[in-house]
């Protein structure tokens, strides 16, 4: 990994840019790793999460899911199943992301959370890649009604991206400290899906239940999504001061644990 090295007496744009280099290197390292120069390479980035999604809209469609509205089911299912892949599969990238790593930890440019970045940039890059093209898909088809808030929809989507990078880069940081936070995250992911807002509008549920999940973070970012893409024709619940604040939270406790690992991982 070709990178110059800077130590000292470097200005921060210099130090950017060589962030920059780095980090672009390791998703182009991690794009080859993961998808190869076979079938169809990188497009895989963003074709596997679309088939997820056709997937459980298909599944949804055929079993006549009710959500607690009058929205259609395609509709739904994009806004809703798309959303818990933004977040869900991104601390699932980085837990136990550093042992396959840690030869690159020997260029001194190279540290845990570049491995970490590089890995969520792919994630979030093919998630958004799969929401965007299936909204339009099923738009032509006449299924789907485009957002009457894109800008809205985009800052939704932003707060959920956000709240999956703090927590990929926690959980993955912890689980260098402790082996069990790989054995636990995968049961406690799917668990987490149906108390997600994926596939239920909080308003439909009784009132205690609503108190409940609306402890849960990502529940407001995908009201809001959906407040923003269905306008007035849902009633929606979010509080978007309460994600940035937990969001904001998880992101210092990641860096921090990162930073404690950076000192102690040995390259091999």
């Amino acid at each position: 990994m070709a990178v110059e090295r800077h130590s000292t007496g470097v200005s921060l744009a210099q130090s950017w840019r060589v962030e920059r280099r780095v980090i672009w290197a390791l998703v182009l390292r991690e794009m080859m790793t993961r998808f190869g120069r076979h079938n169809i390479g990188f497009l895989w980035l963003f074709v596997e999460p679309m088939l997820f999604t056709l997937g459980i809209t298909t599944l949804w469609t055929a079993t006549k899911s009710v959500h607690g509205s009058n929205l259609p089911i395609v509709a739904f299912a994009v806004t809703g199943y798309s959303s818990v892949l933004l977040w869900r599969n991104m601390p699932g990238r980085c837990i136990g992301s550093l042992e396959p790593n840690l030869s690159l930890l020997y260029h001194r440019n190279v540290r845990p959370i570049d491995i970490y970045f590089a890995r969520l940039i792919l994630e979030g890059a093919g998630a958004t890649m799969s929401f965007v093209f299936l909204t339009l898909f099923f738009h032509a088809l006449g299924w789907l009604e485009l957002p009457e808030d894109v800008l809205q929809v985009a800052a939704a989507w932003v707060l959920l991206a956000w709240f999956g990078m703090s927590l990929a880069i926690f959980l993955g940081s912890l689980s260098e400290i402790s082996e069990t936070i790989e054995k636990l995250w995968h049961p406690l992911a799917y668990l987490l899906f149906p108390l997600s807002g994926a596939a239920f509008l909080v308003d439909a549920l009784p009132v205690a239940a609503q108190k409940v999940v609306l402890v849960l973070p990502m529940v407001h970012g995908v009201e809001f999504l959906r407040h923003g893409y269905f306008g007035s024709s849902i009633v929606t619940h979010f509080d978007v001061a309460y994600m940035i604040t937990v969001n904001a939270v998880l992101t210092m406790l990641g860096l921090a644990l990162t930073r404690k690992v950076s000192r102690t991982v040995v390259p091999e």
